[in-house]
């Protein structure tokens, strides 16, 4: 089969690999219809993520139908079903898995000696997505095989196209998480740091809980116009201060919940913290850039939620923790609970409330994807949502 491979930094390439074959009782074998470039694999293809191999498949939002399945699906799934697949694998057993904690799944992760030694305790496998969460095989293929197939899966109505629905594999819930677990009353202003598609899935989350206003913070034009569209307030980094900005919208009070939608590759548009971020990693003093989460800190309204859906996956430096204790903040972080959301969220798309097609931009063929991580990483042609077909 076809598949986009890591062979290194900046590195992806359309190869030629075996196909997956059932490994375990519980597993599908998946014909990928859809699946889609997600900023967090930009941090493969950037290799600040440790834990890739030269060979791992990429891709983690993908969906298919089921062509094949071991004896332990036990009539959770038939052929021919069409399903979307959570990047969280799960074996839904597990005490974790029990009370919801779908991405710290205690079983699902087949390098857990690994991840305890880096983390203090594992999280979930991933799709595609390092060693460190298990090196699963990823969805930017033609074939995947799921493991715990009988839980990881989102069965969807027949009706719906395949790009209504595949980014309740991540991105959408991903929003809809960052936003409940800031835990938005009437009354607030919701703050999301990056306009990409996690941010822009957040924003519409926002509003749809309840919020008096969203503003959103980016610098690129495209990610600010379709953040209006959505219905949120944009600043311009790049050309605006945001704490002046933000000061203006909240009569100096500061917004009460602050949302960094960008993660472990932020770029502060003050030059002399982004030379330091940069100058830190290069001498491995740090492994992430933290310039949204000292920002967020400082701006955040005391006793105010900082929610944190970015992925970081090591070492931040000269985080304001005088600044976070002393105005009483609560961080709320975590890879998402896919499953927790999505029978809620399956509902709301139904139901016209939202269309989360609206992010797509790019909709090529799966062997154009190399070019097109460039092109996204980049923020190229207008790039903000690139969607593979196999």
């Amino acid at each position: 089969m076809r598949a986009l491979v890591w062979h290194g930094t900046e590195d992806i390439r359309c190869d030629t690999v075996p196909d997956p074959k059932i490994e375990d009782e519980r597993d599908a074998i998946i014909k990928v219809t859809t699946c889609a470039i997600c900023g967090s694999d930009l941090h493969l293809y950037d290799h600040v993520m440790p834990g890739m191999e030269k060979g791992d498949v990429m891709g983690h939002e993908f969906m298919g139908e089921v062509v094949e399945m071991g004896k332990g699906v036990n009539g959770a799934l038939r052929k021919g079903e069409r399903i979307v697949v959570p990047f969280t694998i799960i074996c839904g057993e597990c005490d974790q898995c029990k009370r919801g904690y779908f991405s710290v799944c205690e079983r699902s992760n087949r390098n857990k000696h690994v991840a305890d030694k880096v983390f203090g305790h594992t999280t979930a496998g991933l799709f595609g997505y390092t060693h460190l969460t298990g090196g699963y095989q990823g969805g930017q293929a033609e074939y995947v095989r799921v493991p715990f197939a009988d839980k990881t899966h989102i069965k969807v109505p027949e009706h719906l196209s395949d790009e209504q629905v595949l980014f309740l594999g991540d991105i959408f819930p991903t929003g809809w998480q960052a936003a409940v677990q800031a835990d938005i009353q009437p009354t607030d202003t919701v703050a999301i740091w990056g306009a990409g598609p996690v941010g822009q899935m957040t924003l519409r989350s926002a509003l749809l809980l309840g919020a008096k206003q969203v503003v959103c913070i980016d610098s690129v034009p495209e990610r600010l116009e379709m953040a209006r569209a959505g219905g949120a307030i944009t600043i311009d980094n790049a050309q605006e201060s945001v704490v002046e900005s933000l000061n203006e919208l909240t009569s100096c009070k500061g917004p009460e919940k602050c949302i960094d939608a960008v993660g472990m590759e932020a770029h502060s548009p003050r030059a002399l913290e982004h030379a330091y971020d940069r100058l830190k990693q290069a001498v491995m003093l740090e492994s992430d850039r933290a310039a949204v989460l000292r920002e967020m800190i400082y701006v955040c309204r005391p006793a105010g939620i900082i929610s944190i859906p970015g992925v970081y996956g090591g070492l931040v430096d000269k985080l304001p923790m005088g600044a976070l204790m002393n105005k009483g903040l609560t961080i709320r972080t975590g890879q998402t609970h896919v499953n927790r959301w999505t029978d809620d969220l399956v509902k709301r798309i139904d139901d016209g409330q939202i269309d989360p097609s609206f992010v797509i931009t790019h909709r090529v063929r799966l062997d154009q994807g190399p070019e097109m991580y460039k092109t996204f990483r980049d923020k190229k042609d207008n790039c903000i949502k690139v969607v593979l077909r196999p």
